[in-house]
């Protein structure tokens, strides 16, 4: 899923090229480091991605040799995770993707640098959804009380590691995440869904009926855009963790084998990139630190130096400069809302 237009990567973020086309830890997109992520593992024309027609180009940019001809699935419009998904199971089916077919969704936007790992799991996942039936979302051991992720109670183990669903929880606040850690029965929710495409249908079908009951016109619609949007703007928007896996009872997680990184903010860079001198630098044309450390660096072409600067996020482009205090990176969406009415140029 490549469709997204967040900003909490801005100014480098925005709706014209929002974070999944950035380059932020290597020299290729994170769309591109997704797809790299199955090389190996999945046939290139196996792979499809999701994404609406206003990224057209930079989605062709970021998936040259790895994806098929027919690799991309576009959204009418945004309409949550539910809709999407069960638009892009139309459309596979009407490329000749069989329902028996066992599929993996995952976003486009995440940072995983154990591909080994990777494959081990959503491997796993795969025979286990196959064999019983089942969806099964990948949860990610959390080593700190996280506020930001939703988060998954384990229930009863089914088979080798994977458990039943027991209940989803939505973000919670300090106090009740440290709980959940401590406890040892929860995951983070990482977003990502392995199963049959048969069994999402059934799902759509049983927990979902006011937008699966559109799901015949999608397949009558998929090959020709216009169709399609007068039928996708009925859909509810929903996400898919409301629409079904709250609801279902054939849901299972499988703990991660991988490290993860959601990079929900400038400041999760500095668990994904080395250091330099004590510091994170993304992208820079040299830096010099007097006695500052533990900043977030951003400035492409341009020569950084801090002088006694602690904890900072610093963010400069042709346009923009940003800097704030790491702990207030959450704060820059607040910066983008008001963008949005006094300098929509910006975003």
């Amino acid at each position: 899923m490549a469709g997204g237009k967040g900003t909490r990567f801005w100014p480098e973020s925005v709706e014209k090229k929002p974070k999944q086309y950035l380059t932020l830890i290597s020299s290729n997109s994170l769309l591109e480091e997704t797809l790299m992520r199955f090389d190996k593992f999945i046939p290139k024309e196996n792979r499809y991605i999701v994404t609406v027609k206003e990224q057209a180009k930079l989605a062709k940019e970021s998936s040259v040799g790895r994806v098929g001809s027919d690799a991309l699935i576009f959204e009418p419009s945004g309409r949550n995770t539910a809709p999407c998904i069960l638009m892009s199971l139309a459309s596979l089916l009407a490329r000749g993707v069989s329902e028996e077919d066992v599929i993996a969704i995952v976003p486009s936007d995440h940072v995983i640098l154990n591909k080994k790992g990777f494959h081990e799991t959503i491997k796993k996942a795969a025979d286990f959804s196959f064999n019983h039936q089942q969806i099964v979302t990948i949860g990610i051991t959390p080593h700190f009380p996280h506020t930001g992720f939703g988060y998954i109670q384990k229930g009863k183990l089914i088979q080798e590691e994977a458990f039943k669903v027991s209940r989803f929880k939505e973000k919670p606040h300090f106090e009740l995440a440290a709980e959940y850690v401590k406890s040892g029965q929860y995951l983070w929710n990482a977003g990502m869904f392995v199963a049959p495409i048969k069994v999402f249908l059934e799902e759509f079908q049983t927990h979902a009926p006011e937008m699966y009951k559109h799901f015949k016109d999608l397949l009558k619609t998929v090959k020709t855009p216009s169709k399609l949007a007068l039928v996708y703007d009925k859909l509810p928007s929903d996400s898919i963790d409301y629409a079904i896996m709250e609801k279902s009872n054939r849901i299972c997680v499988m703990p991660a084998n991988f490290d993860w990184n959601d990079l929900g903010s400038w400041d999760a860079l500095s668990s994904v990139i080395d250091e330099t001198h004590g510091n994170t630098v993304v992208k820079s044309d040299g830096q010099m630190f007097l006695n500052s450390q533990d900043n977030v660096i951003y400035a492409p072409d341009k020569f950084v130096s801090l002088i006694n600067v602690d904890n900072h996020i610093v963010v400069v482009n042709d346009n923009v400069v940003l800097v704030c205090p790491v702990k207030d990176a959450q704060e820059i969406k607040k910066v983008v809302e008001n963008l949005k009415k006094e300098r929509k140029d910006l975003l």
